[in-house]
C-alpha cells in the first residue's frame, strides 16, 4: 500500500533553477582529462591540416606568378609536387583526426553516463518522485549523445573555422588590404546575426529536449501498461495522448528548423554577396596593375575557403547551442541535493532492536505531516503488526525504516545507533523490505532473488530454495528454465500473487535482522497465505523447539486478521499517530477502531479470550471471513 505523497507524476521535468549553459558545459571538460593525450594529438593533427588548407591557396599563387608568368617548366613541376604533398598531408591528417577523436568522445559520453547513473542510483526517493522516468532516459541517453557529437564534431570544427577565419583574414589584409576590409566588414553582420537567433534557438532547443522525454515517458508507461489499456479498450485514447505529445515535440522542431533556416540562410547570403564585390574589385585592381594575378587567384581561392567555416558557423553554433541545453540538463541531475547521505558507521547492525523516539514526518515541499510523535520499541526477535486505515501512514513509515526518506523530527534506532549514523549499504543489508507492489527486473528468477545479496556474501543454492519454500514460491520449479527463466520486464507474466511471493522471497535471502513485510501477502489466495504465514512464524521467531536460527525482528503492515496474527504485539496507526499498541487479543477487547478494521463488533466479543498462540486454522478463517463481510 501507498502512502499519500509517495508517488509523484509531473506532466514535464520540474522547470530549470537557471539557466547558465555555457558554465555547465565547461563542467564537463574535465571528462576529457583521462583522454588528453589523443586530444592533444588531435588539435596537433587539425592544426597542421589548416595549415594545408592555407597554404595551398599560398602555393598557387607562387605557381602562377613564378613558373607559368616566366614558362619555367622546371619550377613548375617543382611546385606541383609540392602542392601534391601538402594535399595528400591534408588528407593522411584529416583520417588521423577522425581515429583518434573516435575513441576519445566516446569514452567521455560512456564515463559521464556511468557517473549519471551512480548519481541517479544515490539520489533520494522525493528526487525521483519529481521526475519522470522519460525525463530521465532522455538525459543518460539523448542528451549525452548530443554532447559527445559537439565534443566530437562542433568543438573542434567550431575551434578550427575561427581559427581559420582569422589566420585568412590576416593574409587577406596582408595581401591586399582594400580587399580584406571588405572581408572584415562582411564578418560584422554575420555576428549580429548571431547573436540574434541565439536566443531564440536555446529557448526552442530546451523545449523540444524537454518534449522528448516526455514522449519517452508516455511510451515506456504505456508499454509497461499495455496490458490495461488493452483490457478496456482504450488503444484510440492512448494513441490520441502519444499524438497530443508528440504533435508537440514536431512542432517545436519544425520551429528550430526555422530558425535554423533563417539563420542559415543569412550566413551563406552574405559571404556569398561579399565574394561579388571582391570580384569585381579585385577585376578592376588586376586591370590596373594594382594586384598580380596569381595574388588575385589566390586571394580568391583563399575568400573561398572562408566559404564553409563561415556558413557553417550556422550548424556548428546550432550543435553548441544544443549541446548547451544538453548539458545543463545533465548538470541539474548532478546538482540535485542527495538529502540522504552515508553516516560514518559501517558495521552493519544485527540485534534487531528497533525503536521509534518522537518521530515526525512530512514530505518535502509540503507542510501536511503524515507521521507524527510516533514512539514505539519493538525488540529483538520480536514481530510487531502495523494495522491502520489506508492513508494512516504505514507504508511512509515503513519507507523511514531504509530510509528511503529520512525522518523530518525525531530519529529511529537500531541497536540503540541512529539510522543517520549508518553508512546506507550497513543499514539496508539490516532492514529488507518486501513490497506490496514489488519490482522485479529483466533477469533470471535467481538473479531476481539474489539482488538483496552482495558479491561479499553470496547466497547459497541452499538458502536460496529455503526462501523460495518459506515463500511458497515453487512454481519457479515449474518455469521453463526453473530458477534460470527470465522473467520478463516488471514480471508482468506473472500473476501478482507470484510477484508477492518472489519479493518475500528475495527479502528472506538478503537475511536481515529486521524484515518489513509492507502488505506483502495482500494478493494471496487464503489456501497459500496460510502455508506462507506457517513458514513465515517459524522465520519470525514461532519456531519448533530445538531450533538454533537466530531470530528475526518483523514489522508487518498488515490488513488481514490472518496476517495480524504473525505478530507478537500490535500497533493501531491513526491519522498518523500510533494510538494503541498491545497484543491481537487486548486491542480486540478495547479498542474499537481496531475492532472496526478486522470485523464487525458483535462478531468478535470473544475474541480477546483466544489463545494468543492462535490455534487455529478455525480462528484465522473465522476472522478473515468476518473481516470481509465488514468490508
Amino acid at each position: 500500500m501507498t502512502a499519500p505523497g509517495l508517488r509523484s507524476e509531473p506532466s514535464l521535468a520540474p522547470p530549470p533553477r537557471r539557466v547558465r549553459s555555457s558554465s555547465d558545459l565547461l563542467r564537463l571538460l574535465p571528462y576529457l582529462k583521462p583522454y588528453r593525450v589523443r586530444w592533444t594529438a588531435m588539435l596537433v593533427a587539425a592544426l597542421l591540416s589548416l595549415v594545408a588548407t592555407v597554404a595551398i591557396p599560398l602555393m598557387t599563387r607562387a605557381v602562377i606568378d613564378g613558373p607559368v608568368r616566366h614558362q619555367d617548366q622546371r619550377h613548375l613541376w617543382l611546385l606541383g609536387s609540392a602542392a601534391m604533398a601538402v594535399l595528400v598531408s591534408e588528407a593522411v591528417l584529416w583520417f588521423v583526426r577522425r581515429w583518434l577523436v573516435a575513441r576519445a568522445t566516446m569514452g567521455v559520453e560512456a564515463d559521464i553516463r556511468k557517473d549519471l547513473y551512480a548519481r541517479l542510483q544515490i539520489l533520494p526517493m522525493s528526487f525521483h518522485g519529481r521526475w519522470q522516468s522519460g525525463q530521465l532516459l532522455s538525459r543518460v541517453m539523448n542528451d549525452l549523445s548530443t554532447i559527445r557529437m559537439f565534443l566530437s564534431f562542433g568543438l573542434l570544427f567550431l575551434l578550427l573555422n575561427i581559427i581559420q577565419i582569422i589566420a585568412v583574414t590576416g593574409i587577406l589584409l596582408a595581401m591586399y588590404w582594400p580587399l580584406g576590409v571588405v572581408v572584415v566588414v562582411s564578418i560584422v553582420p554575420i555576428t549580429a546575426t548571431v547573436l540574434h537567433f541565439q536566443r531564440q534557438f536555446t529557448k526552442l532547443s530546451r523545449a523540444a529536449q524537454d518534449q522528448s522525454g516526455n514522449v519517452a515517458t508516455h511510451v515506456e508507461e504505456q508499454a509497461l501498461g499495455l496490458r490495461v489499456v488493452k483490457a478496456f479498450g482504450r488503444e484510440g485514447y492512448a494513441y490520441e495522448r502519444f499524438d497530443e505529445r508528440a504533435t508537440a515535440l514536431f512542432d517545436t522542431e519544425v520551429g528550430k528548423v526555422g530558425v535554423q533556416a533563417k539563420f542559415w540562410t543569412l550566413l551563406e547570403a552574405i559571404p556569398s554577396g561579399s565574394l561579388i564585390i571582391v570580384l569585381g574589385l579585385g577585376a578592376y585592381a588586376a586591370g590596373h596593375g594594382l594586384v598580380t594575378m596569381g595574388t588575385l587567384v589566390a586571394f580568391i581561392t583563399m575568400m573561398l575557403s572562408l566559404v564553409w567555416p563561415i556558413a557553417s558557423l550556422g550548424f556548428l553554433l546550432s550543435m553548441t547551442q544544443e549541446a548547451m541545453t544538453a548539458a545543463n540538463r545533465v548538470v541539474e541531475i548532478f546538482d540535485a541535493p542527495r538529502e540522504i547521505g552515508d553516516g560514518p558507521e559501517r558495521v552493519t547492525p544485527r540485534g534487531g532492536r528497533l525503536e521509534l523516539r518522537d518521530v515526525g514526518f512530512r514530505f518535502p515541499d509540503s507542510e501536511k505531516w503524515v507521521l507524527r510523535h510516533l514512539n514505539l520499541t519493538v525488540e529483538a526477535g520480536e514481530t510487531l503488526a502495523l494495522v491502520g486505515a489506508t492513508g494512516s501512514g504505514k507504508s511512509a513509515l515503513v519507507a523511514l525504516l531504509s530510509r528511503l526518506y529520512d525522518v523530518t523530527e525525531g530519529s529511529i534506532l537500531v541497536d540503540g545507533r541512529d539510522i543517520r549514523d549508518l553508512s546506507l549499504p550497513a543499514l539496508r543489508k539490516a532492514v529488507a523490505t518486501a513490497f506490496e507492489d514489488p519490482t522485479l527486473f529483466s533477469m533470471s528468477v535467481a538473479e531476481n532473488l539474489r539482488l538483496g545479496r552482495g558479491p561479499e556474501d553470496p547466497a547459497t543454492d541452499a538458502e536460496l530454495a529455503e526462501a523460495v519454500d518459506v515463500a511458497a514460491a515453487d512454481f519457479v520449479y515449474d518455469l521453463p528454465f526453473g530458477l534460470d527463466t527470465r522473467i520478463g520486464e516488471q514480471g508482468m507474466s506473472l500473476s501478482g500473487g507470484q510477484r508477492q511471493r518472489l519479493s518475500l522471497a528475495r527479502a528472506l535471502l538478503a537475511a536481515p535482522s529486521i524484515l518489513v513485510l509492507d502488505d506483502t501477502l495482500s494478493a494471496l489466495d487464503v489456501h497459500t497465505e496460510a502455508a506462507v504465514t506457517e513458514a513465515l512464524s517459524r522465520v519470525l521467531g514461532r519456531r519448533e523447539a530445538g531450533t538454533q536460527r537466530r531470530r528475526v525482528t518483523g514489522v508487518i503492515v498488515a490488513n488481514r486478521a490472518s496476517t495480524v496474527l504473525l505478530a507478537d504485539r500490535v500497533a493501531l496507526l491513526q491519522d498518523g499517530t500510533i494510538t494503541r499498541v498491545g497484543t491481537h487479543a487486548e486491542l480486540l477487547d478495547d479498542a474499537p477502531a481496531y475492532r472496526y478494521l478486522l470485523a464487525a463488533d458483535d462478531e468478535l466479543d470473544d475474541g480477546a479470550e483466544r489463545d494468543p498462540e492462535w490455534e487455529e486454522d478455525d480462528e484465522r478463517d473465522r476472522l478473515d471471513h468476518l473481516y470481509l463481510e465488514s468490508r
